[in-house]
């Protein structure tokens, strides 16, 4: 019921899932003003034939502070369905709502996986040429983090490229302001000293520190940093490539020679516009949690929000949290090689 267009984005985005994966694979629990939402759905009878509608009187809005949500939340769209995943009805919550109290309510609800302290935003951003995506993570869930933190986003990151991204053994740096051993706060130099001590022990490539050009270069797969910073690089990535598109635009809009030389490139714009384009990466996940709660743009379409319902089915078949518990048991000691030395 929230996000910036309101139910029926989600409704197209349902339709257009269906549309292109087939019925009956995917059956949705949608919860809202049920008279609002089945008013809708005769607009959708493909959509109709594969949901359940739940009652929920109550809407989180964008505005609403976590706090007073925390204390009045239990008759609300969001509440209901992350509730929803945790007592096993459904596999994952996807919303367009308010990105704060949708993280706070489902770590609430759900739970950290074993050896994860705290769930980050992930989602994979374009980098490099062709087809090639890098995980930046955390992209906005924790402002304020310590090098044990970190070091579990790296544990999230690494399995998350390999399994989702397919990308075996990934390059995993962190990011900074430089790439020198020296550079950055006291967090970021204790955490890489350790990690470089224990590279041998790490289940990816550490690299050490990496810069934000190196996110969009190809030199890494997987950037771990803190959410304030994440989330700053998430929002330039978008503003830059909602530029890019203007910029060709208007340009191509100047002169009849310019429009010709456009129509022999059609093809290589449509890729550029698949590459850049924010709804092709519409879906962000909150990584670590006993279940999945994915979070799309507030101002998705129907597109945005198909493409995160695909996301979502990928994240719930391929047993990502079992493999993050693995993964954390795996590195333990270089954990607690990380603590034993920050205490000191």
């Amino acid at each position: 019921m929230s996000g910036d267009k309101g139910p029926s984005v989600v409704l197209g985005g349902l339709n257009q899932f269906l549309y292109q994966n087939g019925e009956g694979k995917v059956h949705f629990r949608l919860f809202g003003d049920e008279k609002k939402l089945r008013r809708l759905l005769t607009k959708y009878p493909r959509v109709g034939r594969n949901v359940e509608v739940v009652h929920a009187p109550n809407v989180i809005k964008g505005t609403d502070k976590i706090m007073d949500v925390l204390r009045h939340s239990q008759d609300t769209s969001m509440y209901m369905a992350i509730r929803d995943v945790r007592e096993g009805n459904a596999s994952a919550v996807i919303s367009a709502g308010n990105t704060g109290v949708l993280m706070s309510l489902s770590k609430l609800a759900l739970k950290t996986v074993e050896g994860i302290a705290r769930p980050a935003i992930t989602t994979m951003l374009p980098s490099g040429g062709g087809d090639s995506r890098v995980v930046v993570l955390d992209l906005g869930a924790n402002v304020q983090c310590d090098e044990t933190i970190l070091f579990d986003f790296s544990v999230l990151g690494s399995v998350y490229a390999e399994v989702i991204g397919k990308m075996p053994k990934p390059k995993l740096g962190v990011l900074n302001i430089g790439s020198e051993e020296t550079k950055g706060n006291e967090t970021l130099v204790h955490l890489n000293h350790v990690l470089m001590e224990n590279k041998d022990k790490l289940p990816y490539e550490y690299l050490g520190f990496v810069e934000a050009n190196d996110i969009s270069a190809g030199r890494v797969q997987v950037v771990v940093t803190d959410g304030f910073t994440g989330n700053i690089v998430l929002k330039t990535v978008e503003g830059t490539a909602k530029l890019i598109k203007r910029v060709i635009v208007e340009n191509f809009k100047k002169s009849i020679l310019a429009m010709i030389g456009a129509f022999f490139l059609v093809h290589v714009f449509k890729r550029l516009k698949h590459k850049i384009d924010p709804r092709s990466y519409a879906g962000a996940v909150f990584l670590g949690l006993k279940g999945f709660a994915v979070k799309t743009h507030g101002n998705s379409d129907a597109l945005a929000f198909a493409n995160s319902i695909k996301y979502a089915s990928d994240l719930i078949h391929a047993n990502l949290n079992g493999l993050i518990a693995e993964r954390a048991k795996s590195v333990a000691d270089v954990r607690t090689a990380l603590k034993k030395t920050d205490a000191e």
